[in-house]
């Protein structure tokens, strides 16, 4: 058990890319699922399936290398941790390195991204900043 899913979640991935693997194997969440859903439409991973039985599921996030077999995630950093959390207005949603990262906003609306909640004008917490 981990006092923080979302922080072994991004280091899992981080590891997993650092050592060059092919894919990662995470315990299942809602909000895990969520996350590797946002992570595959923008393109950093090639797919997340959910695997195994309800009480013992896990996803399997399967990465996403370029032609030089470099990861196509470059940087994770968690920002809203459990003994400080990060919120943010609809005006103040921060861009990742001038628009080129994400940042993964939990909202009132579900989880998105930060162009997603730019757009939909609604703030919340700042999950992560992925590049």
């Amino acid at each position: 058990m981990t006092n923080d899913p979302i922080s072994d979640f991004l280091t899992r991935l981080r590891n997993a890319c650092a050592a060059g693997h092919k894919s990662a194997e995470i315990p299942h969440s809602k909000m895990k699922n969520e996350l590797a859903r946002i992570l595959k439409e923008e393109g950093y991973i090639r797919d997340a399936v959910s695997e195994g039985a309800v009480p013992s599921q896990s996803i399997r996030v399967h990465l996403k290398y370029d032609v030089d077999l470099v990861p196509v995630i470059r940087g994770l950093r968690r920002i809203s941790k459990p003994g400080l959390r990060q919120y943010c207005d609809s005006d103040t949603i921060p861009r990742v390195l001038g628009g080129i990262g994400v940042a993964i906003i939990s909202t009132s609306q579900g989880v998105m991204t930060d162009k997603a909640a730019r757009k939909q004008g609604i703030g919340g917490e700042i999950l992560c900043e992925i590049w």
